[in-house]
């Protein structure tokens, strides 16, 4: 699966920054500033530029306006779908000063999710992707520790959960109500599914784990 890694200006946690050859990476504005750490150049240095402080150099410089509809993550995306990646791992976009941002890229994945793109927004020590309707994710069993779902939007319905602390079983979940929190893994192969709607999930991340498959069921 071509994958797009998109590195923005948060902390970073570079355990699952694993990029093959086919692979596409963007910097995102001071993103930049991590990638140059590691000694990583990447294939577009997108933004607005006003967290790095300055505009690049180079002919893979994106410069977006600082007026503009699209965080500098959502350009990103945006330029992911145009380099016919099908999934994107986000990295540097959760905490820090901003936690606006990261609220910004919470909804970007639900965007992402909507448009064809499957995307993870990894932290330090966690991970978040979206799930809409008809869909599956799949953990291994040595997955431990915290797990968490929430419904973004409209309410959702027809979630099971299994392999979990707390089972659920064709239930509903509303955006103004945190029921799917605080749940944890078990040791067993856990499993989400939702029939309807769109949900945020969240979990403990291991980078030494794969992350979860993604699939569509069907329902009678």
């Amino acid at each position: 699966m071509k994958t797009c890694y998109i590195i923005g200006a948060a902390e970073m946690a570079a355990g699952r920054f694993r990029p093959g050859g086919d692979d596409i990476i963007i910097a995102a504005d001071a993103g930049l500033l991590h990638l140059a750490r590691l000694g990583i150049k990447p294939d577009l240095m997108l933004g607005d530029f006003d967290s790095l402080g300055y505009v690049p150099s180079g002919g893979n410089v994106e410069v977006c306006p600082v007026r503009k509809d699209d965080t500098d993550t959502m350009a990103a995306l945006r330029r992911a779908l145009d380099f016919g990646c099908e999934r994107a791992l986000i990295f540097g976009g959760l905490g820090g000063r901003r936690f606006d941002h990261s609220l910004a890229n919470v909804q970007a994945l639900a965007w992402a999710e909507t448009h064809g793109l499957e995307a993870f927004l990894v932290g330090q020590g966690c991970c978040l992707t979206a799930l809409s309707g008809g869909q599956k994710l799949s953990f291994e069993p040595k997955y431990s520790g915290d797990f968490s779902v929430f419904c973004l939007g409209a309410p959702a319905g027809g979630i099971c959960e299994t392999g979990l602390n707390y089972a659920l079983d064709n239930a509903a979940l509303e955006p103004s109500f945190p029921l799917g929190v605080s749940n944890a893994f078990t040791g067993q192969r856990a499993e989400l599914s939702v029939h309807n709607g769109l949900l945020i999930v969240y979990w403990q991340d291991d980078p030494a784990l794969p992350l979860p498959v993604r699939s569509r069921i069907y329902f009678d």
